[in-house]
Formats: C-alpha cells, structure tokens, sequence
C-alpha cells in the first residue's frame, strides 16, 4: 500500500470533487452544509473552499523612533524577565538581582536591535500595521458520486445559491 501523500494525510482531500455551490460569504457556505447535515446528507463527503484569495493590509500607525524604541524595549525586557526567571530557578545566589539584570539586558538588547532593524528600512516602511489572506468566494465541493443528491437537497434551502452551470 503506497504512503499517503500529505495532502491526503490531513483529510482535506476529495477523490473526485465536484462543485455543488459557490457563495460570496463564508457563513452561506457553512449554512449549506450545515442543512445538507439537518436533512441526513453524508457531508463528511463534502469540502469547502475557500477562493479568490486577496491579501489585506490594515494600517494601524505611523512608526516613529520612540514608538519602535519603546516597543523594543519592552519586548527586551519581557525575554529578559523570562530568561531571568528560568535562571534563578536552577542558579545559585540572589534570584531577584539575577531576574531585574537580565530584564535590564533585554530591554537594552531589546531597544537598540529595534532601531537598527527601523534605520535599515531608511524610512520605505515607517508605518505599523496587521495583515491576512482572505478568501472572496467560498465553493462547497462534494464526491462526485453525491452531487446529485446533494444539489437536490440543496435547492430545497430558501436562499441557496447553487451553480448556475447546472
């Protein structure tokens, strides 16, 4: 028996999918399925995808010298808080001068590796911001061998957007 490839491993994969229905929102794609259910549909035989993927990009701030010498700063001492803990734990002497050294270290590591990572940028990216792969349309596929049976209890939902291919 071959091994199983890694797609297949996670049962994510159909064996011969066919696209029942195509929704502009992720919440109408789970309402089909979730009725395919209801109605005592075998959805385990049923995928959704999502499709069309866009990348998004939040803005949230202007980065200035303070703000990233600040953030560096705090991030440093945060690992320097933990790496002084984890020390004082298995170390000889006073644990309260080895956990307030070593947030002291980290917030200075902390502080200058964040302006040098913010002055190599040379002012191309001197905004902060969060960003996300979202998907635009969301297909369920189902076997090939239940589509029929699905589309068919599928148009039985009031609002249901089946393929207009059919």
């Amino acid at each position: 028996m071959p091994a199983p490839t890694p797609r297949s491993a996670t049962g994510l994969a159909l064996e011969f999918p066919q696209s029942l229905a195509v929704y502009d929102k992720y919440d109408d794609a789970q309402r089909a399925v979730d009725f395919l259910s209801d109605e005592g549909f075998p959805v385990q035989n049923c995928l959704i995808v999502g499709t069309d993927l866009k990348q998004m990009e939040r803005i949230t701030g202007r980065l200035t010298t303070g703000k990233v010498a600040l953030a560096g700063a705090l991030s440093g001492a945060w690992l320097g808080l933990f790496v002084g803990v984890i020390f004082s734990l298995f170390g000889d002497g006073n644990a309260l001068a080895m956990i307030v050294s070593t947030a002291v270290m980290g917030a200075v590591f902390g502080l200058v590796w964040g302006l040098l990572g913010f002055a190599s940028t040379r002012g191309r990216r001197d905004f902060s911001s969060v960003s996300a792969v979202v998907a635009t349309k969301y297909e369920v596929l189902v076997e090939h061998k239940y589509r029929q049976d699905a589309h068919e209890v599928l148009t039985r939902l009031p609002g249901a957007l089946p393929n207009p291919f059919d």
